[in-house]
């Protein structure tokens, strides 16, 4: 498990505490990102393993420290999770019942509900997610989900550039484009209480500058 975590003292000792139901305290693993709270601690505290970026440098960059640790033990594949409760980590078992004949990534995908989610939301993430599909032959409806299963092939046949949210696209048109596909499993559609660190005109402006990037991949 590799859950990015920015100032996530309010939930992640109950993420923690309902992911050690289905995974192993050294097989997590939370990467602080420059957090100014009890996010280190309180990870700590559960016994799982702490990567500390000693300052703020966006998701992607947090994800990348979790990618590297995933390589150099060993593992055949990872779940990522955001550290803000959207991601049910009961839905695990989805996943890895998902990865024992499937040998892509696998997206966790949201129902589109707009009585759920924010409507900024949707919209951003339906026009990303046809755009992603576009560029990388494979259809995904959630382009925007943080909860994945990545097999480390695939980290080790793309090379990523990105910092910032948008790295989660990139890797996907990336890793279609060298043949691997890409599936899905539902899960739920979980707002209430949570809270976006994503500047909608500063992120996406980089999610237009990686599209255009992208037709010369």
């Amino acid at each position: 498990m590799v859950i990015p975590a920015y100032n996530a003292g309010r939930t992640i000792a109950e993420l923690l505490e309902r992911t050690l139901l289905f995974a192993k305290r050294e097989d997590v693993v939370v990467i602080d990102d420059g957090s100014v709270d009890q996010t280190s601690q309180l990870a700590e505290e559960a016994g799982v393993v702490v990567l500390r970026q000693p300052k703020n440098k966006g998701k992607g960059e947090a994800l990348k420290a979790g990618f590297e640790h995933v390589r150099a033990n060993h593992y055949v594949a990872l779940i990522t999770m955001d550290a803000d409760l959207q991601h049910a980590p009961e839905s695990i078992p989805d996943f890895t019942r998902k990865a024992e004949h499937f040998s892509g990534i696998i997206i966790g995908t949201r129902k589109r509900n707009l009585r759920i989610m924010p409507f900024s939301r949707w919209l951003t993430n339906h026009l990303t997610s046809v755009i992603v599909s576009v560029l990388s032959g494979e259809t995904v409806r959630d382009s925007q989900s943080g909860y994945r299963l990545i097999p480390v092939p695939v980290l080790k046949r793309v090379r990523l550039k990105s910092s910032k949210y948008e790295m989660e696209s990139e890797i996907l048109i990336k890793a279609a484009r060298r043949g691997f596909k890409v599936g899905e499993v539902p899960i739920g559609t979980i707002y209430e209480g949570s809270r976006s660190f994503i500047n909608p005109l500063v992120d996406t402006g980089r999610f237009i500058r990686l599209m255009w990037r992208s037709l010369w991949w």
